[in-house]
């Protein structure tokens, strides 16, 4: 574990110094295509570095801040997009905490005003005409949610932070428990772990650096369509950041071939191409197993499924609409059976959940010193 954790450290640092240096390419090289091949070391740099970790959750960790996020990040900033390049004397610190953390600052501490969220799929505008650069689609928002935003309390990560606990538990007996239901659990822990580390991570960026943030999830399970889920409730970091790199282009490449009115349909299926394959990069991280794309298929098949979507709303606006508790329902339906014969299987296969527990136990063996030296003090003190 103390080995793990020091290579932990040399790939942030190596991190840390590589975006340092980004920082003044930005400063000192215009926008356009030599800044982009002065970007791509440090792009090629992020792909590796998650190989020399060897625990699934510094592996996973890294490779989604880092290979996905900040890589995409870089690509933008290249070319003055993204997140990078909207405050142009942004600090050092700011600068690093942004591109290598899956935060998102508000729209007012931008200076921007959001645009509506009407006609939307995939968390983007399907009207092409107001496809802007750097555009922001999410409301202000402080770095926790609060009740009022139809985000978690803080209290709602504590107690997800306890079902993540008594999950783990629950493990120690999976051979006597209904695969399915096993299944169920493990959507759960992937739900709950992440939005804890992603809420961590906003709380530590707010306090040390006093930046506002938007919330990265917006209760998922009250979804009542794909485009729902995906766009407004589910990781809207990796949905901003899909945007202006792989929706936005393709968009505009589309419409020159089919026209406003299907234009978003490619767009959004490129999209979810991308995320796949990016899943299944961080798959690899975690796995170091060949891969067989099965999660990539996944994605394609849910793209697949908002295309279908998006033409079903088209063809029906204002004539028919499904209730909300039945499209939500159908919804949910969808998810979890992609998701127990295409997702969760890969993470099986790799032995994913067996390593997770495996580095739980190791985590307490690590910290049971460290309390037993507290817990003296105290006793001294007393």
């Amino acid at each position: 574990m103390e080995g793990e954790i020091m290579n932990l450290m040399k790939v942030w640092l190596s991190v840390v110094v590589s975006l340092c240096y980004c920082y003044w390419i930005r400063k000192l090289i215009p926008a356009g295509t030599i800044r982009l091949l002065l970007f791509l070391p440090i792009v090629l740099l992020f792909i590796v570095l998650p190989l020399s970790l060897s625990f699934v959750h510094f592996c996973g960790i890294t490779g989604f801040f880092i290979s996905w996020l900040g890589n995409f990040k870089l690509l933008l900033l290249a070319f003055d997009k993204g997140p990078l390049s909207s405050d142009a004397f942004i600090s050092l610190p700011r600068f690093v905490a942004v591109a290598c953390f899956p935060i998102k600052c508000s729209s007012a501490e931008n200076g921007k005003t959001p645009h509506p969220h009407s006609s939307k799929s995939f968390g983007f505008d399907t009207n092409p005409s107001s496809i802007k650069p750097n555009s922001v689609t999410k409301q202000n928002l402080s770095g926790v949610p609060s009740k009022k935003d139809g985000g978690t309390p803080l209290l709602g990560y504590a107690l997800k932070g306890i079902a993540v606990g008594i999950l783990v538990k629950i493990y120690d007996y999976s051979e006597s428990i209904n695969p399915n239901v096993l299944m169920c659990m493990y959507c759960f822990h992937i739900y709950f772990m992440l939005e804890i580390i992603l809420a961590v991570v906003a709380a530590a960026a707010k306090t040390l650096l006093g930046m506002e943030l938007e919330p990265q999830f917006k209760n998922p399970l009250l979804s009542t369509s794909l485009q729902d889920f995906w766009g407004r409730r589910w990781n809207l970091m990796v949905t901003s950041i899909l945007r202006p790199t792989v929706y936005e282009p393709t968009m505009k490449a589309a419409l020159k071939i089919v026209g406003p009115t299907w234009a978003p349909l490619p767009a959004v299926m490129s999209t979810f191409v991308v995320s796949g394959l990016m899943h299944e990069l961080i798959l690899f991280y975690m796995g170091r197993s060949e891969p067989t794309f099965r999660m990539t298929g996944f994605f394609l098949l849910h793209g697949l499924g908002l295309m279908v979507e998006i033409a079903l709303k088209r063809a029906l606006t204002g004539r028919w609409r499904l209730p909300r508790f039945l499209s939500g329902l159908l919804t949910l339906v969808f998810f979890m059976a992609t998701c127990f014969s295409l997702f969760l299987p890969e993470f099986i296969r790799c032995r994913i959940q067996v390593r997770a527990v495996e580095e739980y136990v190791a985590l307490g063996h690590l910290l049971t010193p460290l309390s037993s030296s507290f817990s003296a003090i105290f006793h001294n003190k007393s």
